[in-house]
Order: C-alpha cells, then sequence, then structure tokens
C-alpha cells in the first residue's frame, strides 16, 4: 500500500498533526509509525509559511530590471514560482520525501483555506509531484479533530478550485502592485518627489480612507454651542432635566441661552408625559477574526497584527479553532460539542462562578447556529482542551479569555434594561426631557465585562401633571468636536464594512458577501504593510497619515485604486473562482487590460499635479534610501566571504563587492526588533562572534543571545550562554 506523506504548513502544525501517534523525529519530518489511520506508516514534514514566491520581472526579462515607464506594462507570458532564497533547505527536504519510492499518496495538511492551499500545491508543483493526492481539512489542532480529519480525508478535487483563487489573487495583485508601484514612483520622481511608492489593491483604498479622516480633522472647524441644564423640586424630589426645542437641545447663541436660564429660574414645571420601555439586549455574537482584533485592541490596545499572532500561537496548541475564520456562527456539529467544553472548563478557577450556564445549549439558537452563514470555517471558539494557565504568557490570557468568555455569554439569557424618558414643561412654554435607565436582569452581562455598559440612572417616583420648581437653570458651552482618528480596531472594523455607503446597488451586493477591503486573513497585514512604507503612523493607538501617504493619495485622486469598489469585485470574482463558476483565466485577461488602463489615467492625471515644495522636500529628506546615499559610507570590517570590506548600508551591512563578484554577504542592521551596532558587527566580522546582545524580541518572548557566523549555512545565527 505504501506511505503517505503529509505536508503541514507550519513546523508547529506538523508536529500537532504528528502528537496523536507515535512518531520519530527526523530531520525536517516526523516519522509515524503504522497505526489504524495509517496502517504502513506516514511522514509529516512541514513548508515555513510561504516557502516559494512569485518570480520577480528581471527574472522573466532583464530588461525588466530598470525602473522605466517604457517597460510599462510589465506582463510575463505565464507566471512562475521559485523557492524563497533562504527556505531551500526545507524545500530540498519536502522534494526527496515526494519522489521517495516508498510514497505512495500526499496528503495536503496547510491551514484549511486559500493561502494553504496555495502554499503547499505550489511547493508540489515545483517538486514535479505526480502522486495521487488528498485533502486534510480541520478546524482545530486537537487531537479528536487531527483523527477525525485523518479519518476523512477530502478528494484532492474538492478544494482545487480553492487553489486557482488563491493564484489568481498571488498573480493578479502581483500585476497591478508591480505596474502601478513602478509607474507612480516613476512619475512622482518627475516632479521631484524622490522616494519608492507601493501600491496595493487593499492597502491603497485603506490608505485612502486614513487620508480622508486626516483631511476631515484638518478642515473642521468648531463651532460654539450652549445647552441649558436645570435641576426642578417637587416637594423634595429632585429632577435634573436638559432644555430642548423639538427634539434639539443646542443653542447656538449665547445670549439666546443666558436668557431661556434665566426665564426658568423659579418658575412651576410640570410634568407632561412620563414613558417607560423595557428593551432586551440578546448576547454578542461569537467571534471571527475582525471582531476578535477590534475588541481586544479597544479593551487591551493590543494590535490587530498582534493578536492574531497570539491567536495563532493559541491554534498551535489546540487551545482555539481556526484563527482566521469570516464567520460569526457555528453548524450544529460545532454546537453539540459546546456543553461538553463548558463542562470541562468549570474546573478551572476563573470560570467557575459562570458555569453551569443558564441555558445548556444553543443547538437551536439561530442567532449562533446557522449552517447556511459558515463557509470555510465556524466562529471563534475554544476547544475541548483545557489550558494550563500558568503556561499562557498574560497577553494569551486576555485573548483566550476573551474567546472564552464570548462562548460561555452565549449560553446566557439576555439582558433586559429599563429605560424611562421624562417630559417636562416650565411655565407652559419650556421643554425640558430626562431620562433614566435601571437594569432589570443582568442576563449575560454577567459574563462579559463592558467599560461603557449601561449603569444605572434612577429617577425619582414622579407622576404625571405632578407640579415643582426650577431651583437651578444653567447654561454650560461646548463646542462641535473633530471626528476622531481611526484606532488599528477601528480601521480594522471600518476595512470590514468599507464601500457599503455607496448607491450602486450592485456594488452593495457584492460589498455584503466580500465584506469590504481585504479578508480575516489579511486585513492586519495591509495595516502593518502601511505603516512599514511610511505611509501612516500609529501613535497612542491612534491612526495618522504621514505627509507621504497623503501625498500618493493626492496623485491618485479619483483613481478606481483609491476606491473599495475595484476590491470589492476582485474579491467577488475571486469567490465565484474558488466555487468553481468563474474562469480564472477570464478573470486575468481582465486585470491584464485593467494594467493597460490604469497606466493610461495615470499619465493623464500626472498633468495636472501640483503639489506643495515643501511636502515634497519632506518626503524626500525622509526617505531612508536618500539618506543613505548622501551619507559617507563607513567601513566596518572584512567580508568574511571574500576580500571585499563590509560597509555600513544605514539599513544593513553589505560587501562592497555585491556587483563585481557578486558577494552575498549581508547582515541586517536590524534583527528581531533590536539594532545591530558598529561595535558588534566588527567584532563579529573580526571574531566570529558578537558580544551578548539583549532584548532580542520574537513574539511575546525576549532573550538575550550572541551573533555567530554559521560558515556552513553562510548566515549570522544565535548563540546562547549556556
Amino acid at each position: 500500500m505504501g506511505q503517505f506523506l503529509i505536508i503541514a504548513e507550519k513546523p508547529d502544525q506538523a508536529a500537532k498533526l504528528a502528537a496523536p501517534f507515535s512518531s520519530t523525529k527526523k530531520a525536517g519530518y516526523f516519522e509515524v509509525k503504522p497505526n489504524t489511520y495509517f496502517p504502513d506508516g506516514a511522514l509529516i514534514t512541514w513548508a515555513i509559511g510561504h516557502l516559494c514566491e512569485l518570480k520577480a520581472p528581471e527574472e522573466y526579462n532583464p530588461s525588466w530590471k530598470k525602473w522605466t515607464l517604457e517597460a510599462l506594462p510589465i506582463i510575463p507570458d505565464r507566471f512562475e514560482y521559485k523557492v524563497t532564497k533562504l527556505k531551500y533547505k526545507q524545500f530540498n527536504i519536502i522534494k526527496a520525501l515526494v519522489n521517495r519510492t516508498d510514497i505512495q499518496e500526499i496528503i495536503i495538511g496547510g491551514d484549511a483555506g486559500r493561502e494553504g492551499e496555495l502554499i503547499i500545491r505550489t511547493i508540489l508543483k515545483l517538486c514535479r509531484a505526480n502522486k495521487p493526492m488528498k485533502r486534510l481539512w480541520i478546524s482545530s489542532l486537537t487531537e479528536n479533530a487531527v483523527k477525525n480529519g485523518f479519518a476523512n480525508l477530502l478528494p484532492e478535487e474538492k478544494t482545487r478550485n480553492i487553489y486557482y483563487e488563491a493564484l489568481s489573487r498571488s498573480c493578479a495583485d502581483w500585476l497591478i502592485g508591480i505596474n502601478t508601484s513602478r509607474l507612480y514612483t516613476v512619475l512622482l520622481k518627475q516632479k521631484g518627489v524622490k522616494d519608492v511608492f507601493s501600491i496595493g489593491r487593499v492597502q491603497t483604498p485603506t490608505l485612502a480612507l486614513i487620508v480622508k479622516r486626516e483631511h476631515e480633522i484638518a478642515n473642521f472647524k468648531p463651532e460654539p454651542f450652549w445647552e441649558i441644564e436645570a435641576e426642578f423640586n417637587f416637594e423634595g424630589k429632585i429632577l435634573k432635566a436638559k432644555w430642548h426645542k423639538e427634539n434639539n437641545s443646542r443653542v447656538l447663541e449665547e445670549r439666546q441661552a443666558i436668557a431661556i436660564a434665566n426665564f426658568c429660574m423659579n418658575k412651576q414645571v410640570e410634568i407632561t408625559s412620563i414613558k417607560e420601555e423595557t428593551k432586551e439586549f440578546a448576547p454578542p455574537l461569537l467571534f471571527n477574526l475582525s471582531t476578535l482584533q477590534a475588541t481586544a485592541n479597544k479593551a487591551f490596545k493590543i494590535s490587530p497584527q498582534h493578536t492574531l499572532d497570539i491567536l495563532q500561537k493559541l491554534y498551535l496548541k489546540g487551545l482555539v479553532s481556526y484563527p482566521r475564520s469570516d464567520s460569526q456562527f457555528l453548524t450544529n456539529e460545532e454546537a453539540k460539542t459546546l456543553p461538553n467544553i463548558l463542562e470541562n472548563l468549570s474546573k478551572i478557577d476563573q470560570y467557575k462562578n459562570l458555569l453551569p450556564p443558564p441555558v445548556k445549549s444553543i443547538l437551536t439558537n439561530k442567532r449562533f447556529v446557522n449552517p447556511q452563514k459558515v463557509t470555510d470555517h465556524h466562529a471563534i471558539i475554544i476547544t475541548e482542551q483545557l489550558p494550563n494557565l500558568s503556561k499562557l504568557s498574560p497577553e494569551e490570557f486576555k485573548i483566550y479569555d476573551l474567546v472564552v468568555r464570548q462562548v460561555i455569554a452565549a449560553h446566557y439569557n439576555n439582558a433586559i434594561y429599563s429605560y424611562t424618558t421624562i417630559h417636562s414643561l416650565v411655565e407652559k412654554r419650556a421643554e425640558f426631557i430626562s431620562k433614566g435607565k435601571m437594569q432589570i436582569e443582568e442576563g449575560w452581562r454577567k459574563v462579559i465585562f463592558h467599560a461603557n455598559a449601561d449603569k444605572d440612572e434612577l429617577l425619582p417616583l414622579l407622576r404625571e401633571n405632578e407640579q415643582g420648581i426650577v431651583t437651578k437653570a444653567k447654561e454650560r458651552k461646548s463646542e462641535t468636536q473633530p471626528p476622531n482618528r481611526y484606532s488599528e480596531g477601528n480601521l480594522i472594523t471600518l476595512m470590514k464594512t468599507a464601500g457599503k455607503h455607496l448607491e450602486d446597488t450592485e456594488l452593495e451586493k457584492v460589498l455584503s458577501k466580500t465584506e469590504g477591503l481585504g479578508t480575516e486573513a489579511t486585513r492586519a497585514g495591509i495595516i502593518g504593510t502601511l505603516k512599514d512604507r511610511q505611509y501612516i503612523e500609529i501613535k497612542r493607538n491612534q491612526v495618522f497619515a504621514t505627509t507621504k501617504g497623503m501625498l500618493l493619495i493626492e496623485a491618485l485622486g479619483e483613481s478606481i485604486l483609491t476606491s473599495p469598489s475595484m476590491t470589492a469585485k476582485w474579491e467577488q470574482r475571486l469567490s465565484e473562482i474558488g466555487e468553481g463558476t468563474a474562469s480564472p483565466n477570464v478573470f486575468m485577461e481582465q486585470v491584464k487590460k485593467l494594467s493597460y488602463k490604469l497606466i493610461t489615467d495615470a499619465n493623464e492625471r500626472e498633468k495636472e499635479w501640483a503639489f506643495n515644495q515643501s511636502e515634497v522636500e519632506k518626503i524626500t529628506a525622509n526617505n531612508p534610501y536618500n539618506k543613505k546615499y548622501n551619507r559617507e559610507k563607513t567601513v566596518v570590517g572584512k567580508c568574511m566571504l571574500c576580500d571585499g570590506s563590509i560597509i555600513d548600508h544605514g539599513t544593513f551591512y553589505g560587501c562592497s563587492n555585491y556587483k563585481t563578484a557578486n558577494c552575498k554577504f549581508s547582515v541586517s542592521k536590524k534583527i528581531l526588533r533590536k539594532t545591530i551596532t558598529q561595535p558588534n558587527i566588527k567584532k563579529l566580522l573580526a571574531t566570529g562572534e558578537t558580544a551578548l546582545i539583549k532584548g532580542f524580541k520574537k513574539g511575546a518572548k525576549t532573550f538575550d543571545a550572541h551573533l555567530i557566523w554559521d560558515n556552513n549555512a553562510q548566515k549570522v545565527t544565535f548563540k546562547f550562554d549556556k
């Protein structure tokens, strides 16, 4: 029968797939002993994320290396992938395993989504694998989920269209990104803006939204207004109230506000109506990635990308389900598992007072269980595997706790509040309103704490037509406020809903399905890209557009590149490719036509550009590449590969012979968020080892290490003190 070869997306994932079985760790893979799932045994290897990448333009045509308008649009006859430079070792391990004669069948074990499909199938294509394949499709990495997944492998054809979807997305993004980035960089350089401008299908309309808010804030003119606040005495019962006219409490002239306040003082007031209303609030929906990122950012100021990173760790530990989900609903199968999961959870001290919940099962509750609204993955939930909380980092516990409480809350009753509105009339002329609220049933709010949750604001017990005296009346000055800047959490939510205000009914239909800009898996990365490209800055959890970002959006104007419509329609078409109802080839032909149109439009728009010269100079001065070339280069030592000199290039240390002798020696000036100083690089070049460097950061972990030169791998690596 022969062995199976399973290819996971990451090393940790491969370890989880091997965990339920007796296995031996080898160099680059696990060897699983024969068992009921694999009678002849199996090998489990892994990629390291994106092991392969699309070739650069110059690898198709050497003349495409130089950035010129004449070369555009750059459109290869066919797109080709290559192995990423630093990942050849693992690729060769996978290739050798694929070609072993005892391997009879291959199992695609990447994340259950389009990128996981692309990563593994691209590797197999470069390995020229021609063996039968199946697909492992699971939403968590617990032992039960893994075993169940291997017992119910999908035919390879079942997910092949998702691969075509991912491949189309990758090639189309390359095509638009390469051509428009070069186009606008060259055109702007002709206007004196010496910098590199990256443009992307999702990142650019996202930047446009941020720049729009920046303009709204800059152009905002505060306007003063006054409100009249009063206190009424009804035989010792005090009622606070606010003046209004036709539901508008603002007065635009101070003189008028003072006159109203003076008129009311010591006058008779009468209760004209009392309205009481009871409102019920259902528990919040379960989390998808975007809502969890927004919640974590608001509650703990954790960035969306960091939330995703933490969630991925929890997923790899088997504690939560697949993190990159876009659904907030469950199928019946997942709902059936929750009672047992919650029973297990009651063993943890932090949740004992919340469990068992009032509702034993949500299986029949369509607010949470709706198979029609679950596509590739269900909502993010906890698994049956209980964590050792002492082994979770503080941030891991915060994210895990958010998911736990959202699941528990779904099993609680509605929160119920009573709202009271009292209308009063002073001297039968001046209208006032008072509002109060009172919690009747706590419900799910016992589980989820909201800093801004409704607090009781009790009003005195009064009756209609009751009369009293105005004891206080005072005008209070305020002024209109500009819109707030987005937080990273706001931005995630905005990207999800972008464009829904547009009137185009077809576009609304598209957006309702694709949900705005990007996908659950990509939104946090897009914000990171905007930061890396120096288009935005994050200060105090607020998003600011930089001069560079604002100038790019000014240059693009009303281009389709700044509109959510293109990416929304694009995602719709990609979704149809994944469903097998649209052709990848037709889609790519449309993208090629769009490339030509964008070039024509830009050349026309360029004639109207008139930038602020001081902004142009500021961008050029801040460009790290310009700083690099304007600075006298410092020699820090001799190259360890050739006789060249190692030069401080500003962002990295590199060999002077990289052009003449094609020397590849290079050390980044920043490694894991730690700057490598000149004294340390000099010591490395002289002795092969730096001094102990403190403060390397990988995710939430910080560590100290020496840097050493590995002659065999020809790269810098870490050495730890015993």
